[in-house]
């Protein structure tokens, strides 16, 4: 590590707001956090904050660049790696699941299914579990567009009121996983850094038990 402080990477966005109140709660000095304009790399305390997108965000702390990790489960579901996943931070509850059109049954019939989705691996993962044969397309856009079109039979897709989906016509098939918010760590930062950042993680633990 270039850096003796600790750096933590956090998702660019709404969770990154959620867990900059997080750190205000456990008492960091959040200012510069909270004025950042375009600054990435910020400091708060003990500590080195790096603003990324959420694989990008599993990236840097998979290779070391970066100790600590706050990232969606969604991103890591679908994009795996060799980090520790240490604490379920509890914000940014949503849901993976298998969307139709509504009163389609999808799983009737024998013919093949296309299903579009961003996450091609939950995907692909959920229907080897059931002994599937179905060609995924990855779409980078609105994925409710796909059965619209009749370009797809279903969407596997991040689920949080439902509201798009009853708009479109479309509406849950079967959940697949829950999403939230987690903290993971680099696994050579666990070994070299352990009391830091169990300190860390015990002080995000109890500020998500006050602010949940």
């Amino acid at each position: 590590m270039s850096s003796q402080k600790i750096r933590i990477a956090l998702t660019k966005g709404r969770l990154e707001k959620q867990t900059v109140a997080l750190f205000e709660t456990i008492g960091f000095n959040c200012a510069q956090l909270n004025s950042k304009g375009r600054r990435l790399i910020l400091p708060m305390d003990d500590y080195e904050v790096v603003l990324a997108k959420p694989a990008d965000v599993l990236t840097y702390v998979e290779h070391g660049a970066c100790d600590v990790g706050v990232v969606g489960k969604d991103t890591i579901l679908e994009m795996g790696g060799t980090h520790y996943e240490m604490l379920d931070l509890g914000f940014g509850r949503c849901r993976f699941a298998l969307a139709g059109p509504k009163g389609v049954d999808f799983f009737h019939g024998f013919h093949e299914r296309v299903v579009a989705t961003k996450y091609p691996n939950v995907a692909k993962h959920f229907f080897e579990r059931k002994g599937m044969d179905v060609r995924i397309v990855k779409i980078e856009g609105s994925v409710e567009l796909a059965p619209l079109l009749a370009f797809a039979h279903a969407i596997v897709d991040i689920v949080e009121t439902g509201g798009t989906l009853r708009e479109n016509g479309l509406e849950v098939i079967e959940e697949i996983a829950p999403i939230s918010a987690r903290v993971i760590v680099n696994k050579a930062s666990m070994k070299l850094r352990r009391a830091a950042i169990e300190e860390l993680l015990n002080n995000m633990r109890l500020a998500a038990q006050v602010t949940g």
